[in-house]
């Protein structure tokens, strides 16, 4: 029996696709890096905290049979529903080389202030081999975002009060002394009395006119010596010497006539 021809054509047909498949060339193979992600122990349910540093464990395992090189780490968070980036993580660079076979436990530390919720967190690793990227998942999931708890005996929290309370107060001495008026202290000029006492040992005169002096405060050319023991001083009548007003004004009279 002969095949007929449309079965010639059918076998020439599938040789010719065939040879079309194994002649084109394959697209290169992405190396095999394996990457485990833990958090750490006290953080068992994985929540991220707001305004703290994060960070979680990588465990790379290098299964390409090439050595390859650690470049840096990433990540970003993306909402839950859309799969839109709501904010990029900080990148770590490492610059580690990795032999084949072997195992690399590196760690990724990130700072999370987006709002409180379900987010999808994504990290990935990006490595080299020669001159060429490539870019591993290392983690890819939905994490909750939590708002750390505030105790009021928190040294950080303390701190942050005893800072801003200073602040304020300076700012108010400031306005203070910028806006309200200056008052002006009046100076009052007082005169201190002293009594004055006598020294112990020191001699008082009484004068014709009822005062009282003592005679250390005058100089002793001043002072005359009477016959009683009295004491005179130069230029005022004793007690004893006391003359009438007809006495006084005829020795006047007399002096004026010598005079003339």
């Amino acid at each position: 029996m002969r095949p007929s021809p449309l079965l010639w054509s059918s076998l020439a047909l599938t040789a010719l696709v065939s040879s079309l498949v194994s002649a084109s060339p394959l697209p290169e193979d992405v190396p095999e890096i394996e990457i485990t992600s833990t958090f750490p122990e006290n953080n068992p349910f994985g929540h991220v905290m707001n305004g703290e540093r994060n960070q979680i464990s990588l465990l790379v395992e290098n299964k390409s049979g090439l050595n390859v090189t650690l470049v840096n780490v990433a990540g970003s968070f993306h909402d839950t529903e859309t799969d839109a980036i709501i904010k990029n993580t900080s990148t770590l660079s490492y610059g580690v080389f990795l032999m084949e076979g072997t195992k690399l436990q590196i760690p990724y530390s990130f700072h999370s202030e987006i709002k409180s919720g379900d987010a999808r967190l994504h990290i990935w690793v990006n490595h080299a081999i020669d001159d060429k990227i490539f870019q591993v998942t290392a983690y890819d999931s939905v994490v909750k975002v939590v708002e750390p708890e505030v105790s009021f005996f928190d040294y950080q929290v303390i701190t942050t009060y005893l800072i801003t309370g200073a602040f304020l107060a300076g700012l108010g001495y400031i306005a203070y002394s910028t806006f309200m008026p200056k008052t002006k202290r009046s100076s009052r000029k007082t005169t201190s009395t002293t009594s004055a006492t006598a020294a112990p040992g020191a001699k008082t005169t009484t004068t014709p006119g009822g005062g009282t002096y003592q005679d250390e405060w005058i100089p002793e050319h001043h002072i005359k010596r009477t016959k009683s023991g009295g004491v005179k001083v130069a230029g005022a009548a004793s007690s004893g010497e006391e003359l009438s007003g007809g006495e006084t004004s005829g020795q006047e009279t007399r002096r004026r006539k010598s005079r003339k």
